[in-house]
């Protein structure tokens, strides 16, 4: 996904235009602090403490330019307009969040509000369309004959939480005025993979795989992940 995103950014952004970013949802900070380290002034924006502290550990490692950089906000992402003027950032990033918001629309107009023209609106999200495959590939037949009619599911950290369609977010995100630009699959091999398991021999071969697949219909379709890439119009 990391170079998925710098795709978008390379190809809409001047090389070395120092960009505004809004990480909402940032857990730990890896995303946001990679972006600060490349020059850019993040905001992260994160309701978990927890998330917030080890963020915050981790920025205190920094060398000051990039503390610099980097701001962290403990708040809940629905409130962005509490906190931020509308057209404030040039890119803003929700990864990882929307499964774990009932009523994703509000949010992501919320979102949609804190761009500035041009800006760019990148979403990862469970993908609704392939939440059999999970199930099917580990032999839980119950569980994938259950899944084709639902966009429900359980996740790995045993929270009841819910995906999204394409088509569905595709119709939404033209409706706040951040039309969809691109969209990849992410894990489409390797979504399987056990919690913890070991870097595998190859590892550079594995991602160029995903990456490919990533783009590539009909592959990208039945990835475990969606990256939705809008651009504010």
């Amino acid at each position: 996904m990391t170079r998925q995103l710098d795709e978008q950014i390379v190809g809409r952004f001047p090389v070395g235009k120092r960009l505004r970013v809004l990480d909402v949802g940032m857990g730990q900070g890896t995303q946001a602090l990679r972006l600060a380290r490349a020059g850019h002034q993040v905001t992260g924006l994160e309701q978990d403490a927890k998330m917030v502290a080890v963020a915050r550990e981790s920025l205190a490692g920094e060398p000051e330019g990039i503390r610099e950089r980097m701001r962290i906000i403990e708040g809940d992402g629905r409130d962005t307009g509490v906190h931020f003027l509308p057209g404030s950032f040039d890119v803003v990033l929700c990864h990882g969040v929307l499964m774990y918001v009932e009523e994703p629309d509000p949010l992501l107009a919320g979102l949609a509000r804190m761009l500035a023209p041009g800006g760019l609106l990148s979403l990862l999200v469970r993908n609704g369309d392939a939440l059999a495959l999970r199930p099917g590939l580990s032999g839980d037949w119950a569980g994938a004959l259950a899944a084709f009619d639902t966009t429900a599911y359980r996740n790995r950290l045993g929270l009841d939480v819910r995906a999204d369609r394409l088509k569905d977010l595709t119709s939404t995100l033209a409706g706040i005025g951040a039309p969809l630009h691109a969209w990849y699959g992410v894990r489409v091999f390797t979504d399987t993979a056990a919690d913890g398991a070991e870097v595998p021999a190859g590892v550079e071969t594995l991602l160029a795989v995903e990456e490919k697949a990533g783009r590539t219909d009909p592959y990208r379709g039945v990835a475990a992940l969606l990256h939705l890439c809008g651009v504010r119009g």
